[in-house]
């Protein structure tokens, strides 16, 4: 099979937070651009007629199941499709704290991302998203119920600023909006870029960057039907994503000892309550109350989507009289996700046969913090009215009160949990050699003129908040950056 010569300007390999950014900026500088991406494009009429299974099975990588090994062994989730994470995540959109991005400007030895210069790319991004506080609205009686109870606590909690237009509250945010209300990147930058002339390529990946005394001269990639192209651009935007990213680095022998040697994540934890009365989870959007109480020690607590195969995943493993109990009383289940940043070492250990191997090493402090953190998360839902808690464990017994809560934290080991987590972070971080960093201030890896990376891989550290506003903050930053000094 020939291979196919492809002379472009400007090439984007990844079409999510920060590779749709990269595209728009791009081609309204009147730059002609390129975006590849390795999944399908998928409509919103397509998300529609899907079943949310099929839709975990198309546009997740793995069907949604990356392994990070470790004790335990950590379920990783990131899409694969154009328009990236940004078309299965809530659409949650926060700008990160100042005092975070001082801490990571005192780190890195780099001072342009602090929140005076990232502060109007986020106002930006915000007004072409429409980002909005999500109220209570239809449904949602298990968010008002966590509202009630951190009131009753005397905790903080908020509204959730997201991404929306007109949200209907179908509850399918995880597998794809079918009414088109999130603005996720498929629905809103990269038809913009499209209009100002990008070409997106949907099902091709790259595979390899060649390269010569600090340039990148050729991009391999293949296409589904197995065809291989060769592109040969003057500048290369990767954006990959935080697991992608690192493998396209290290397998182009580019920074191949630092990229993926250090992987931040946020972890969840998964809590079933029952209630003693109908909560009706299923009816609403993916949350609408967040108790923020002690995001100091990195630790959020809000609802999460209800549905029949997140319930069936949530249950697996738990004896067949518990699960068929609380099927019984489905109407009365609500489903909380509790955050946690992991402060163990992650990494990218390796490739094996093509895919990714991620190590992690939970540390007695994480086992800490995931104890503390479920406690506060029992006392908050047994205050809500939960009669009854599932905790995220597969062979604990279920619990129905906090001193049995309090039992449970003291009996769990570290090996037990059961861990989700869909936030990557700072595997190819922005810093100066000399402290670690894979990227200069550019994005650009440390030794390269004509390669930015512009992803979640280019993060410092993790961001203790859903990154989507942080990643296209940095991106703007990045692309705006590159063509002022074109």
């Amino acid at each position: 099979m020939s291979t196919r010569l492809v002379d472009c300007e400007t090439l984007v390999i990844g079409s999510g937070a920060g590779g749709a950014v990269a595209a728009l900026e791009l081609a309204r500088a009147g730059r002609s651009v390129t975006v590849l991406e390795e999944g399908p494009r998928v409509t919103t009429a397509e998300l529609a007629a899907a079943s949310p299974a099929d839709s975990m099975h198309r546009l997740y990588r793995n069907a949604g199941a990356t392994a990070i090994f470790g004790a335990p062994t950590i379920a990783y989730g990131e899409a694969s499709c154009v328009g990236g994470t940004t078309v299965v995540n809530g659409g949650l959109f926060w700008e990160p704290s100042a005092a975070l991005l001082d801490r990571w400007a005192a780190w890195t030895g780099y001072d342009g991302f602090r929140r005076p210069t990232l502060s109007p790319h986020f106002a930006e991004a915000a007004r072409r998203l429409g980002m909005t506080v999500q109220q209570h609205g239809d449904g949602n009686q298990d968010s008002r119920l966590l509202a009630a109870a951190a009131d009753e606590l005397g905790w903080r909690w908020q509204h959730p600023q997201r991404a929306v237009r007109g949200c209907l509250h179908r509850n399918r945010c995880a597998t794809g909006c079918p009414s088109g209300a999130k603005q996720s990147m498929a629905l809103s930058y990269l038809p913009q870029a499209e209009r100002a002339g990008a070409v997106i390529e949907p099902g091709v990946r790259a595979t390899r960057l060649l390269h010569d005394r600090g340039r990148v001269r050729e991009v391999l990639a293949t296409r589904a039907d197995g065809r291989t192209l060769r592109y040969r651009p003057r500048t290369v935007f990767l954006a990959a994503g935080p697991i992608g990213s690192p493998v396209l680095l290290r397998r182009s022998s580019i920074q191949r000892h630092r990229a993926g040697r250090t992987l931040a994540l946020h972890l969840n934890l998964r809590t079933i309550a029952r209630f003693d009365q109908p909560v009706d989870a299923e009816r609403g959007t993916m949350f609408t109350a967040q108790v923020n109480e002690f995001t100091e020690h990195g630790l959020l607590v809000m609802p999460s989507n209800l549905t029949p195969g997140g319930l069936g995943a949530a249950l697996a493993g738990r004896d067949p009289h518990t699960v068929n109990s609380l099927l019984a009383q489905r109407d009365r289940l609500g489903m909380f996700t509790t955050q946690v940043q992991l402060q163990g070492p992650a990494a990218l250990a390796g490739v094996l046969a093509g895919s990714p191997l991620l190590r992690h090493g939970l540390t007695r402090a994480d086992h800490h913090a995931l104890r503390l953190a479920f406690r506060r998360t029992a006392r908050l839902l047994f205050t809500a009215g939960a009669v009854e808690l599932v905790p995220p464990v597969s062979g604990a017994p279920t619990l129905r009160s906090p001193a049995e809560a309090d039992r449970f934290c003291a009996d769990v080991r570290p090996g037990d949990w059961e861990l989700v987590s869909v936030h990557g972070m700072a595997t190819c971080r922005i810093a100066r050699p000399e402290r670690g960093g894979v990227c200069d201030d550019h994005g650009r890896p440390h030794g390269f003129r004509n390669l930015h990376l512009c992803d979640a891989s280019v993060l410092p550290g993790a961001t203790g908040i859903s990154p989507q506003g942080t990643i296209m903050s940095f991106a703007h930053e990045i692309v705006g950056r590159h063509l002022e000094h074109q």
